[in-house]
C-alpha cells in the first residue's frame, strides 16, 4: 500500500528564495504525525508546498502513490487533500451553514458528524463567519475542511491565538478526530505540548531542514533536548 503522503528531496520557498531544503518525509494510511519548531524555520511553508502555493525547487510530492507537485491547487484539494490555513480563511459574509455547505463533498463526513465534534457550530449556524469569535472560527475552518471529506488533512497552527480554555477545547476534539477516524493528519503547532500530545511521532524542522523525526515521548520527557532541537539553546 503506497504511502498516504510523502515528500522525496524536497526544496521549495517563495520565487528564488528556498526556505525548505532536502525535505524527505512519510505520512502513511491512517497515520497522524506533528510538526514543530521556532517560527520562521518552514512549518507553514511545507503544508503550503504540498497545497502548491510555494515554488518547488526540487524533489517530489507523492499522495497516495500518485505525483501531486505540478498539479493544479483546486485538483490538489478535490484529490482528497484537506488544508485548515493557519488564517482559517473563512467566509465573513457567509453563515456558518453557508460556509460549509459551499465546501462539503459526499462522503463519511456529514454535518450531523461535524457537529458532534464541535456542537458550538450547531448553535451558531445561522450566524456569519464574522460574527463567531476566533475559536469558533476555527472551528469552522476544520469542520469545512472535513466536509471535503479527505484523506489527508493538514492543520497549521489551529490553537495560535486561543484562549488556553480554548486550546483545551479545540485539543480534545482534534484528538478525538485522530482517534475516531481514518485520517491520514500533519499537525503544525507552535504550542509543543499540544503537538507532542497530538500524535506519537514528531518531526522538528529547523532553518527549513528535519532536524529529528521520531517518537513523541522521549521528547515529552526531556525538555532540555527539546528545547536544543528546536533551537532554543545552543
Amino acid at each position: 500500500m503506497p504511502n498516504a503522503l510523502e515528500l522525496r528531496q524536497v526544496s521549495a520557498g517563495y520565487g528564488e528564495t528556498v526556505v525548505l531544503e532536502d525535505i524527505n518525509l512519510t505520512l502513511a494510511p491512517g497515520e497522524c504525525v506533528s510538526i514543530i519548531g521556532r517560527n520562521g524555520v518552514g512549518k507553514t511553508t511545507l503544508l503550503a508546498t504540498v497545497m502548491g502555493h510555494t515554488t518547488l525547487h526540487a524533489g517530489t510530492i507523492m499522495f497516495n502513490g500518485q505525483r501531486l507537485d505540478g498539479i493544479a491547487r483546486y485538483r490538489r484539494a478535490l484529490s482528497g487533500v484537506g488544508f485548515v490555513p493557519q488564517e482559517r480563511e473563512i467566509f465573513p459574509s457567509l453563515t456558518v451553514r453557508e460556509n460549509l455547505s459551499v465546501a462539503a463533498r459526499p462522503g463519511d463526513w456529514t454535518e450531523a458528524r461535524v457537529f458532534a465534534l464541535f456542537p458550538r457550530l450547531k448553535e451558531r449556524l445561522g450566524n456569519m463567519g464574522n460574527q463567531l469569535s476566533g475559536g469558533e472560527q476555527q472551528m469552522l475552518a476544520i469542520a469545512r475542511a472535513l466536509l471535503t471529506n479527505p484523506s489527508v488533512l493538514l492543520m497549521d497552527e489551529p490553537t495560535e491565538g486561543l484562549a488556553p480554555v480554548l486550546v483545551e477545547t479545540l485539543t480534545a476534539a482534534i484528538v478525538k478526530l485522530r482517534t475516531e477516524s481514518a485520517l491520514s493528519i500533519i499537525l503544525v503547532e507552535q504550542n509543543s505540548r499540544v503537538a507532542l500530545n497530538f500524535s506519537p511521532r514528531t518531526v522538528i524542522l529547523d532553518k527549513g531542514r528535519i532536524v529529528y523525526d521520531g517518537e513523541s515521548g522521549p521528547l515529552r520527557a526531556d525538555a532540555e533536548r527539546l528545547a536544543k532541537l528546536i533551537g532554543i539553546v545552543e
